[in-house]
């Protein structure tokens, strides 16, 4: 069965995200000052060919810890749409 999987990569909370920063720069200049803090990360969708959800979801975290996220800067989470 083909699941779709998507995983989100976000920096971590305690680390500085410069793009984050610029954006919400722009948009405050654009009159947006209600905008208190922008983080900027990525966003993933996998088809997987699996043969349970669950394995879906470990190969999604293989991929994730192995390629998709830097460990060190980021953070990633998994939903099985």
């Amino acid at each position: 069965m083909i699941y779709t999987v998507q995983v989100t990569v976000m920096p971590l909370k305690d680390l500085l995200d410069p793009q984050g920063k610029a954006v919400l720069g722009g948009l405050q200049n654009l009159g947006l000052q209600s905008i208190q803090d922008v983080r900027v990360g990525r966003h993933i969708t996998l088809s997987i060919e699996a043969a349970s959800a669950e394995e879906a979801k470990s190969i999604a975290e293989t991929a994730s810890k192995q390629l998709l996220a830097n460990q060190v800067m980021e953070f990633f989470e998994i939903a099985l749409i």
